[in-house]
């Protein structure tokens, strides 16, 4: 349900004003989008781009003979479109509150809203959730209808990833190479006892800041910032170069203090100057698409998708 008369109050920001306790506001570093880390990102100077794909490939043949006729063939491309639509939040703030604090509100509250951006994204492109009618089906979606979801129930974890039927081969059987994982927190407790069966680790956590964990010699990621939903997808495998990330507009941050904030039917809920109010207000416009190119070993659109899905 849409929500207009959120703010932030002294209940909310008492944290920040003055008290006997000790005042050190201690965050975790916002937790970006895995998306972002992962896809390729392009820049778009319009808020709708084309992107040719793939479709049809050449065929060469034999001759058979010295005077045999040689025979034709066509490549075809077809267009995928990046759409870039807007992410939005504004969070309004009294003005008396900010007065009545020792600290930087805002500095504490951009790097929050930079993470929730990030959360959505992952949310979107992943799990569909809020999805922008213009942008493809969510990874998990698509994967499952190409036929590339797994689902893990009691069997064993090492087959289900890595084996003739685990979703590696679903992506390889496709056409394209795994060159990243990303999964839930959870999957972290099941991974670390795997073993080839000579007792090597298939799974290695990350020993040093800004370096992934990976598994099976890959890059793996686990989403922080609360978008992954665990009871769909335990983990994601694929070809990262295949998802691409439309950059229409890097998030852009306004501070306002003479506008009304106005709820779905276009009742004014807060006037800033009125009620000598501020409230920042941040943008981003972004655009998701799935380029999934014909291939050799997978020329049937409807059964090719780039990523697959191990289920719970």
């Amino acid at each position: 349900m849409p929500v207009y008369n959120s703010l932030i109050d002294r209940t909310d920001a008492a944290p920040l004003m003055p008290e006997e306790a000790s005042r050190q506001i201690i965050q975790a570093l916002p937790q970006q989008s895995a998306a972002l880390r992962l896809f390729r990102q392009v820049t778009m100077s319009r808020a709708q781009q084309r992107m040719p794909v793939l479709a049809a490939l050449a065929t060469a043949y034999f001759v058979g003979s010295d005077t045999g006729l040689k025979q034709t063939t066509e490549i075809a491309w077809q267009n995928k479109y990046l759409n870039a639509e807007e992410l939005a939040v504004i969070v309004p703030v009294p003005q008396a509150v900010l007065d009545d604090s020792d600290f930087d509100i805002w500095g504490e509250v951009r790097p929050r809203l930079v993470e929730a951006f990030g959360r959505a994204l992952d949310a979107a492109i992943f799990f569909g959730t809020n999805k922008p009618s213009t942008w493809p089906d969510d990874i998990v979606t698509a994967a499952n209808s190409a036929g590339n979801k797994i689902t893990l129930g009691t069997g064993d974890l090492v087959d289900k990833i890595g084996a003739d039927d685990g979703i590696m081969s679903k992506v390889e059987a496709d056409g394209f190479d795994v060159n990243f994982f990303a999964g839930a927190t959870s999957v972290k407790a099941k991974l670390r006892g795997l073993r080839t069966s000579e007792g090597a680790l298939i799974f290695q956590p990350s020993l040093t800041a800004g370096t992934p964990s990976s598994l099976y010699g890959q890059p793996l990621e686990f989403p922080q910032n609360g978008a992954w939903d665990a009871t769909k997808a335990l983990l994601v495998c694929g070809d990262r170069t295949m998802g691409i990330i439309g950059l229409r507009q890097d998030i852009q941050v306004r501070v306002l203090d003479q506008a009304v904030i106005q709820d779905g039917s276009g009742a004014i809920v807060y006037n800033l100057a009125q009620q000598d109010m501020v409230a920042l207000r941040a943008t981003m416009r972004v655009a998701f698409q799935v380029a999934n190119p014909i291939t050799n070993l997978q020329p049937t659109e409807a059964d090719r998708y780039p990523f697959a899905v191990l289920a719970p």
